[in-house]
């Protein structure tokens, strides 16, 4: 640590860092740009990384996992937070008007099954184990009894919990023409349903689903929806799209597994969003704060590891790319001898509640090697993205990214003098390699330092303005 800060390149070094928001495993690269004039081949700029500390360029690894890289992380969510917002509030720079708050809206929660008795928190009443959990128990969430607790069914339901999501939104909107006596091709003229959601895992490791659920007119956001639909509709409608028999995915039986079909759990919780709060905390500050929360967040709360853990050469399917002596089947991957796993389970810091789960993937895989369980066994078994959303439903990631980026390099060219240039006249050429990845030991410290200042002042502004546009008196 007193190496990098006595180094001279240390005061650019930490301006990298700061650039970056503070990223606990930034990107390295090495290159050079050149800016030129396109009609006159002026050279109006040109940048290399030779005069960087150690010739390369940090910039931010964009984790998304809170986990792995704090920083990216809040970027992430904050990104995530406007997505969710602007469907909610509308958002005039993304051409999504404010009056996307009159159309019928809530906030759904579809959980999974139960797949044996855990200890949890019943309310008023201490857990089937006879204690009171307190709230950060290490043992909540675990099977009471792990002998008959079905790992290989909540692995397989998180596995398949994508495509059940895709079959809970077909029915809906089937339910929803079936009540306006339309056909699926007719609804579409009429009106459009659009959602945001975020996957969270419970402390069980099975995961559930939270989304924004809305009815838009034809053309989406910026058009009223039909005279017929409202909120009290559109929580019926979602309640019997859940409970429907189509609804559901079947796995077939396979050796010692029986066949199974999965559904939603019963614990289904939908709720009207409020625009401001009028004793509701269902308003659309706290559901965007909720899913951007749960956007950075992945199995690591459950007590599992962050990392992948299958074989890189098999991809976890155990099998070789080489055919077996008789040219009849595949070979054994000679890597993780058949398992399809990288890491020993039994030697990761993981809680043993996961580590059965993740064993579970390790098993099933010979039994259903298209669904790529040992691949997804850092994840319990889940395979689809943490944070989507429907087409219409508002902006995108990469649209606020590129505003970000916009920004940054419109204060670049006013920095190197090029503000008054038009873009149209100037080419840029550019290379760059990769250079590798993360931070020494003692980089990593006063990474770590920088963080928490920008964190720190961050939290100082936030409060800042707070107290400047709350009401004089308010101390809520």
């Amino acid at each position: 640590m007193l190496k990098v800060a006595g180094a001279p390149g240390y005061a650019r070094w930490e301006d990298q860092i700061r650039r970056t928001g503070g990223c606990s495993d930034p990107i390295h690269v090495t290159g050079w740009t050149v800016t030129k004039d396109k009609t006159t081949g002026e050279l109006l700029h040109r940048y290399s990384t030779e005069n960087e500390p150690g010739a390369r360029l940090r910039i931010a690894c964009g984790n998304r996992r809170a986990s792995r890289c704090p920083a990216c992380a809040w970027t992430y969510a904050g990104d995530t937070y406007h997505l969710i917002r602007a469907g909610l509030a509308g958002d005039d720079r993304r051409e999504i008007p404010a009056t996307v708050r009159e159309h019928p809206r809530v906030f759904a929660t579809l959980t999974a099954p139960s797949f044996g008795p855990v200890h949890n928190r019943p309310a008023g009443r201490p857990c089937r184990c006879g204690q009171h959990h307190q709230e950060h128990d290490a043992e909540l969430g675990t099977a009471l009894d792990p002998t008959t607790y079905d790992y290989a069914a909540a692995v397989l339901f998180n596995n398949m919990a994508g495509q059940l999501w895709q079959r809970f939104t077909t029915r809906l909107r089937r339910e929803i023409a079936a009540f306006a006596g339309l056909t699926q091709r007719e609804l579409k003229e009429e009106a459009r349903i659009s959602y945001g959601k975020v996957a969270e895992f419970q402390r069980r490791g099975a995961i559930h689903f939270h989304a924004v659920i809305r009815i838009d007119g034809p053309a989406g956001p910026s058009s009223p929806p039909p005279s017929w639909a409202s909120t009290e509709l559109l929580d019926r409608l979602i309640r019997a799209a859940v409970a429907h028999a189509y609804t559901s995915v079947s796995v077939p039986a396979a050796a010692d597994q029986p066949a199974r079909t999965f559904r939603w759990g019963t614990q289904l919780d939908v709720r009207p969003i409020k625009a401001f709060g009028f004793g509701s905390d269902i308003t659309e500050q706290a559901v965007a704060s909720y899913i951007a929360k749960y956007a950075t967040k992945a199995a690591e709360t459950t007590g599992a590891t962050d990392k992948a853990v299958h074989c890189r050469r098999c991809r976890g399917t155990g099998l070789s790319d080489r055919y077996d002596r008789s040219g009849s089947a595949l070979g054994r991957c000679a890597r993780c001898h058949g398992t399809g796993l990288g890491e020993d389970l039994a030697q990761l810091s993981v809680t043993e509640h996961a580590r059965r789960l993740m064993e579970a993937c390790g098993a099933l895989q010979p039994l259903y090697p298209d669904r790529a369980l040992t691949r997804w066994a850092h994840m319990l078994g889940f395979r689809g993205h943490f944070s989507t959303k429907s087409r219409q439903y508002s902006t995108t990631l990469g649209a606020l990214r590129q505003t970000r980026a916009d920004y940054r390099a419109a204060h670049e060219r006013e920095a190197r003098g090029l503000a008054d240039t038009q873009r149209d006249t100037v080419l840029v050429l550019a290379s760059g390699q990769y250079a590798g990845h993360g931070h020494t030991p003692g980089e990593s410290v006063l990474a770590a330092t920088i963080a928490r200042d920008i964190q720190l002042n961050r939290q100082t502004a936030r409060e800042a303005l707070h107290d400047q546009l709350a009401p004089e008196g308010d101390v809520t």
